[in-house]
């Protein structure tokens, strides 16, 4: 079920079939370095990944990550979407990408349509954690409209990151 249509992009709730991608895309060296390792190490690792994470999030919340594909050909090579993450008041944005779809607009084309349905959903604020280095990660925040706002910690053992948002006017 497609979620989100952007000009070249497609956002779709993820499935069980597409535990290959998820898989390549968790395991790629900057998804670690970035995002964390989220131990998913076979496809029935990702299945899991996939049931106790974005269709977890679907069912309790309306919405979670999704997968983005390519309009024109359907090739999977990433995701956005919304999380809801205990540590933080707020819904966060988050977003990967394979690296060789890097650089092409992908995620600011699918950061602007999953900001645009956060405010659909009525939320009245939106932000984003991401680590202080990966400043590619933000450029694609800023270039949605969202503002550093503080540092924060979301465990005593995790680094300090850089805390994105936007508020949605009524």
């Amino acid at each position: 079920m497609n979620i989100l249509e952007t000009e070249r992009l497609i956002l779709r709730q993820f499935t069980s079939d597409d535990a290959a991608f998820i898989l390549e895309l968790v395991n790629e060296p900057s998804f670690i370095q970035n995002i964390g390792d989220r131990g998913v190490h076979s496809l029935e690792d990702a299945e899991k990944y996939i049931e106790t994470g974005p269709a977890l999030s679907y069912a309790r919340n309306g919405f979670g990550l999704y997968l983005v594909q390519l309009k024109e050909s359907g090739e999977s090579i990433g995701m956005c979407g919304l999380i809801k993450r205990p540590a933080l008041d707020d819904v966060d944005i988050g977003y990967a990408f394979l690296p060789k779809f890097w650089s092409r607009g992908y995620a600011v084309e699918s950061a602007r349509a999953v900001r645009e349905q956060a405010r659909a959903l009525g939320l009245k604020r939106l932000v984003a954690i991401v680590d202080p280095a990966n400043e590619s990660s933000i450029r694609v925040l800023e270039k949605i409209g969202m503002v550093f706002e503080r540092m924060i910690q979301l465990s005593t053992n995790d680094i300090e990151l850089k805390l994105f948002a936007v508020v949605f006017s009524e």
